[in-house]
Order: structure tokens, then sequence, then C-alpha cells
């Protein structure tokens, strides 16, 4: 009981102080719509929104849950604070955990605001809604571990920032967000199956527009090994600089 009521006061901390402050709820659906916009305007042909969600949709996960994580842990550390959790008599796991489900819930957040605009504009009467909970989930998880790994590395906000984009904007291109990995480059390929946004992506063509090129059995497996990695990697980072 103990651990549960120390897990969800990390929890509630970060969402009242971070995740539901105005500007970071606006900039949650001003982003994805001004990447609409864009590609509306772009594009020379007529662009169905349905065949662009996938793309938004994990864009916007992306992009919202290491930007938040990597800033906020960053941040705490400067300050001492996140010292503080350190030396709390629960598990150091018990509180990660508590620090990116926060970052987790946020990315979903993100990731439906796109949906609901889309719902506007196109007929969504056909999409696997199961699937798509499913990989907005396992998209927000992986990507909230990629920004942990990032903010356990990073001694700055700024440094945090920098790192996330070094590893955001390639997975823009090669992950299969807004043309399939098959088209870029076979020397390129292997780069796409490394990054774990690729198999949520393949999750979201396959619910949203039924164009998936993998089993979203075997997807969720390896985004739960990537998921898993991470997860590791982290805690090991954690214990080695943080914990003396």
């Amino acid at each position: 009981m103990d651990t549960l009521v120390a897990f969800w006061n990390i929890l509630r901390k970060d969402i009242e102080n971070y995740y539901l402050k105005p500007p970071n709820i606006s900039w949650g659906i001003i982003f994805p719509l001004s990447w609409t916009l864009m590609l509306f305007m772009r594009s020379q042909q007529a662009v169905e929104i349905i065949e662009i969600l996938p793309g938004l949709m994990a864009m916007s996960v992306l992009f919202g849950t290491t930007s938040m994580l990597a800033v906020t842990i960053t941040f705490e550390r400067k300050g001492h604070s996140f010292d503080r959790l350190l030396l709390a008599p629960i598990s150091l796991k018990v509180m990660v955990l508590a620090k990116i489900i926060g970052s987790v819930l946020f990315g979903i957040f993100n990731a439906f605001v796109p949906i609901i605009f889309g719902a506007f504009l196109s007929d969504l009467s056909d999409v696997n809604w199961g699937f798509v909970f499913i990989g907005v989930l396992f998209i927000a998880f992986s990507s909230t571990l990629v920004g942990l790994v990032i903010a356990v590395s990073a001694k700055e906000i700024f440094e945090a920032q920098t790192y996330s984009n070094f590893f955001r904007f390639p997975m823009i291109f090669f992950c299969g967000l807004f043309f399939p990995v098959s088209t870029l480059p076979i020397f390129l390929r292997p780069l796409s199956y490394a990054l774990p946004l690729t198999y949520g992506v393949d999750i979201l063509h396959i619910a949203l527009v039924k164009s998936g090129t993998m089993s979203v059995w075997l997807d969720l497996l390896i985004l739960s090994v990537f998921s898993v990695l991470l997860f590791y990697i982290s805690m090991r980072n954690i214990q080695r600089k943080w914990i003396l």
C-alpha cells in the first residue's frame, strides 16, 4: 500500500506540475495540426487524411514523450528534487515507472488529437480501435524510454533537447511515418528496423489503413524487447551515474 501511495503521489505531482500546464496541452494540439496542414499544402495530389494518420499519431507521441520526459527529469536533476526521490523509501524501479507513466499518458493524449480531427474529415468506421490503442500505448512506452535514456545522459536541458533531436528527426524519415520503409535505399533499411518506432507505426498502418508489412504480434514482440532493453539501460545508467 505504501508503494502504491508513493507511486500515485509521484505521478500526480508530475501531471500537475508539468503535463497539465496550458502550454503543454496546447502544444499537444497545435503540433499535429501544423504538420497536417503542411502535408495538405505541400502535396500536389489529394491527400486522404486516414492515410497520414498513422504517421501523425506516431510523430505526436514521439515528440511529446521524449520532449517532456527528457526536460522534466533533467530539470529535476538540476534542481536536486530528483535526488530527494532517490532517497525515498521505495524501490528504484517503482520510482522510475512513476516518472515515465505521466509521459506515457501525455503521449497517448497527443496521439488521439489527430484522430479527433480526422473523424470530421474521413470515414473511420473500418478502423480496428483495439490495435490502434495497443499501437499507441507501445509507441508511447518505447518513446518515453528513449526519452529516459536521453535524460539520464544529459546534464543540462539544452543537452537533453539536442540529444532528443538527434534521435527524433531520423525516425521521421526512417520509420515509415509518411512513406514506406520499402522505398528507402536498401542500405538504409537495416537502420529502420533497428528503431522501435518502425514497429509501432506498422501496427497503426495495419489498424487504420490495412497496409502493414509485418504481423501485429511480431511488432508487439519486438517493441516489448526494445522496451525491456531500454528500461534496463536506463536503470543501469541511473545506478551507475546517479547513485553513489
